[in-house]
């Protein structure tokens, strides 16, 4: 059974969400603090998603992403959000967060979300191994892994999708809602700044200056495009 990490402060919509994901078919860790959910994830280095509220007693959602992904660039990672905090999202986005979803949410919402995670983490286990190669980039679609110049690239789940798209389309201007079908599916419900943050935060990982990109090329008004 997949597992999935629930770390939120307030008791009621902790237990709102716990309910309704286990009806999903999910099996639920819960923690009501920064501390209880490194714990919890220490404890089953199997969960593979985690959602994460910002504002806790202990230490905020930020810091809980940063510390996951020091360790884990392969859980996905959701962050609970206030409707009217835009910067709270770009935050998330930045430390390492996959997604974000906004309170109050629906459960169908949420469970989406996590079926989307989950299926990017483990939708191609099994398939052939296929090698992409553009430049001074190797991915292994079989392995999830992107190397540059031979020294592995440490991505997440996201920001590996978003370099397979490029990669597979090179040349070719995407449009910032071709990345977002692309990567987040058809009914993500989320705005566009998701996927320009994502590509900010991977431009920092695989140019040699995030400034002056070689790689993702910026169409004014448009999108994005792999290579000149």
């Amino acid at each position: 059974m997949k597992k999935v990490l629930i770390m939120e402060d307030e008791e009621n919509i902790r237990s709102f969400v716990v309910i309704n994901l286990r009806r999903a078919g999910y099996e639920v860790l819960e923690a009501a603090t920064g501390m209880q959910a490194l714990e919890r994830i220490q404890q089953h280095p199997d969960v593979g998603v985690a959602i994460l509220d910002i504002m806790l007693p202990d230490m905020d959602g930020f810091e809980v992403c940063r510390r996951i992904r020091a360790n884990n660039k392969q859980m996905g990672i959701i962050m609970l959000t206030a409707r009217t905090q835009e910067m709270d999202k770009v935050t998330g986005l930045m430390t390492g967060a996959d997604d974000y979803v906004t309170k109050p949410f629906s459960p169908a919402e949420l469970t989406a979300r996590i079926d989307a995670l989950f299926r990017r983490l483990g939708g191609e286990n099994g398939a052939t191994s296929e090698l992409l190669s553009q430049g001074p980039f190797i991915m292994n679609t079989r392995n999830h892994t992107l190397e540059k110049d031979g020294n592995r690239i440490r991505l997440t789940q996201v920001e590996y999708s978003i370099m397979k798209v490029f990669m597979q389309n090179p040349g070719r201007a995407l449009s910032r809602e071709d990345i977002l079908s692309a990567v987040w599916g058809r009914d993500f419900e989320g705005d566009l700044k998701i996927v320009d943050v994502n590509i900010r935060r991977l431009r920092i990982k695989i140019e040699d200056d995030a400034t002056s990109p070689t790689y993702i090329n910026t169409v004014w008004g448009f999108g994005y495009k792999w290579g000149n």
